[in-house]
């Protein structure tokens, strides 16, 4: 059987995709009656971090103890990549050793160039371009409050970023409607909006972006990386903050999103991160646990 790698949403099908949220709403609701499932016992995921993390981290080692299987950390402070090693040897050396790798990094090639070289399933636990996994757990969230995401209109408010990018993936995917607001000059990248034109539409309006939507997500205004930018992006941004006024002109049954961490009072209000009535926050952010041993499954044959 061929090596499946999971780099950006578009690595599964639709009919993947839809595969893969489905096992882990039912992993889900196995976990919270106590079921014991040992589907990957002896198998290893190495955790490779050059960006530093909670959810990913948690997520994915109390995922694999869960399924029965090890996980390992592993921080460019404690390995040869952090020494200059490169990617190609390290990927072949490793993935000799482990079941299965995920990486969260900088850039996408390290990604891309790792799984080139990997005998095992690689995941892209974030990169600057592409954060996949949150997407699964974005996905499932919807589906478990409202249903299909299909025909729907979902509304991204900021920065064109990594998230954003993968928001238009999920959009060809599941076949929903894709309105961006950001401020001039943060728009998403071209060349992937440019494929997926007829798709999605983007705006410097964030009423126009949000008016009639299903599903409104964001993002904070700094990623990392990027803290001294924070300033003048405040006040770049400062139009772009969700709140129940921008609420407002959304579906009155639509739901708000928010991948974590939150600065309250910048990107979204405190008031409304914390209305369970429009936000799934927490319950988006436990899905990641459940989406991710939906994927590893997957990636290694067990559904």
């Amino acid at each position: 059987m061929s090596i499946r790698h999971f780099l950006s949403l578009t690595d599964l099908s639709p009919q993947e995709l839809e595969h893969v949220i489905h096992t882990a709403i039912m992993l889900k609701k196995a976990h919270h009656e106590g079921q014991i499932n040992k589907q990957l016992e002896q198998k290893v995921l190495g955790m490779i971090f050059e960006k530093s993390s909670t959810r990913t981290r948690v997520s994915f080692e109390a995922g694999m103890t869960q399924l029965g299987g090890a996980a390992l950390f592993l921080s460019s402070r404690d390995t040869q990549l952090g020494r200059g090693e490169p990617i190609e040897d390290s990927a072949r050396v490793l993935s000799r050793m482990v079941d299965i790798i995920m990486i969260r990094t900088f850039g996408h090639d390290i990604v891309e160039r790792f799984a080139q070289h990997s005998q095992v399933p690689v995941i892209n636990a974030l990169t600057d371009t592409y954060h996949p996994c949150q997407l699964l757990a974005d996905i499932q969230a919807y589906v478990e409050h409202r249903g299909s995401p299909k025909g729907k209109k979902v509304a991204w408010i900021g920065d064109g970023n990594n998230m954003c990018h993968s928001y238009i993936n999920a959009a060809a995917l599941c076949d929903f409607q894709l309105s961006i607001a950001c401020p001039k000059g943060f728009e998403p990248d071209a060349q992937l909006v440019e494929q997926h034109q007829g798709r999605i539409s983007i705006t410097h309006n964030p009423i126009e972006a949000v008016k009639g939507a299903d599903w409104v997500a964001t993002d904070v205004w700094a990623s990392m990386g990027q803290e001294e930018e924070q300033k003048a992006r405040e006040q770049q941004f400062a139009d772009f903050q969700v709140n129940h006024a921008l609420m407002a002109h959304a579906n009155h049954n639509a739901v708000f999103m928010h991948c974590l961490p939150a600065h309250r009072g910048e990107e979204v209000s405190a008031e409304l991160l914390e209305d369970k009535n429009i936000s799934i926050v927490w319950d988006e952010a436990e899905n990641r646990l459940h989406a991710q041993k939906a994927l590893m499954l997957f990636l290694l044959g067990k559904l």
